[in-house]
């Protein structure tokens, strides 16, 4: 009993020529595929004898001799980009390639901050002259609250010893 609308078995049968029917030439086999087998063991034939008379292969050959279906099919795809094998030697290293708008514009920003961060050191900018001003501010009143530390303990220490004679 079958559940759901799906079927169990696969509804398209195989058939397969008997000896009986290829002998008699009536399988359902396409009759071109003997003669294009046959043309197929000429070429191969040719070229194995061509070959040994040359004792070289052309790049031609090489060409014409593809992976999978890439020999069958021939396509004409003006979107397929061949890859281009560059050597070390072809290669212009005078020139220098254009910098997308994004990567300029980082570029730019790090050189204006390495250029700020400079400016900072040496107190050219607003913001270190601030800083540098709010630092000797706070210096001098460190300065200033040291030396009535020393004062007091001075005028503690002399209270002391007056104290004692």
């Amino acid at each position: 009993m079958g559940r759901g609308k799906f079927k169990a078995k696969p509804t398209g049968q195989r058939h397969f020529s008997t000896p009986e029917q290829m002998l008699a030439g009536t399988s359902t086999r396409p009759r071109t595929f003997k003669r294009q087998e046959a043309e197929y063991k000429a070429e191969e034939e040719s070229d194995d004898e061509s070959e040994q008379e040359s004792g070289e292969e052309s790049d031609d050959e090489t060409e014409q001799k593809r992976k999978g279906t890439q020999g069958v099919i021939e396509i004409n795809n003006p979107n397929l980009v061949k890859p281009k094998n560059l050597k070390a030697k072809d290669l212009d290293a005078g020139k220098t390639t254009e910098l997308s708008r994004r990567e300029r514009e980082e570029l730019e920003k790090q050189r204006a901050h390495e250029r700020y961060m400079r400016l900072q050191e040496q107190g050219k900018t607003e913001q270190s002259r601030k800083d540098l001003e709010r630092l000797a501010l706070i210096r001098q009143q460190r300065e200033e609250a040291a030396r009535k530390r020393e004062e007091e303990k001075a005028s503690r220490e002399q209270k002391k010893v007056e104290a004692r004679k």
